[in-house]
């Protein structure tokens, strides 16, 4: 498979976050892509059938998994109106006008992100120099592409410093708040 470019990675990482936040069994599954398949169980002498009353249904207390990526898509759409931008077809505007929609959103989600995230280069060498991957690297965090072969230490040329979340301060919500509202809708009286 051919390497991804930045802007590849970029709207694939986009759509799949997108999806994550409508779709629980996609953000599950994506949740736990890296993990290794659960080993194949041998078969076992079939019991006798007992009927055993279900579990009672746990009542969901606090935010699910995906409220917190929910929480921040509000917060990217209430500054920088990212997802009104994402939604608008685009194709039959200028490059011009893209280009000053862009500079607004990209203005709003840049104070957004600084604003209740920090984050930190995975690696701090810039773009483009050469580098090298030491053994016992974290998988991870360091993704190797290109003709990988042998053992560590790999050389390479960083195309990708990567990005971590080194703190995150969301703001408390209310307990019955609805995460999956992004943007209420505005009816002007």
């Amino acid at each position: 498979m051919a390497d991804l470019s930045f802007l590849q990675r970029f709207s694939l990482g986009w759509q799949s976050l997108l999806r994550s936040l409508s779709d629980a069994d996609y953000a599950e599954r994506l949740g736990s892509i890296d993990e290794a398949p659960p080993a194949l169980a041998e078969p076992e002498a079939p019991k006798p059938a007992v009927a055993e009353p279900a579990p009672a249904p746990v009542p969901e207390v606090g935010p699910g998994p995906a409220d917190g990526a929910l929480q921040i898509l509000n917060l990217l759409q209430r500054e920088g109106r990212l997802v009104d931008f994402l939604q608008q077809e685009v194709s039959s505007f200028s490059d011009a006008q893209i280009g000053q929609a862009a500079r607004v959103v990209h203005e709003g989600c840049r104070r957004t992100l600084k604003r209740y995230l920090e984050v930190e280069p995975v690696l701090e060498a810039a773009e483009g120099e050469p580098t090298i991957v030491k053994e016992g690297f974290d998988a991870e965090a360091i993704k190797l592409v290109g003709n990988v072969a042998g053992g560590a230490p790999f050389r390479g040329i960083l195309k990708h410093r990567g990005w971590r979340a080194r703190e995150i301060r969301l703001p408390e919500t209310l307990g019955d708040h609805d995460f999956k509202i992004l943007a209420p809708a505005e009816v002007e009286l």
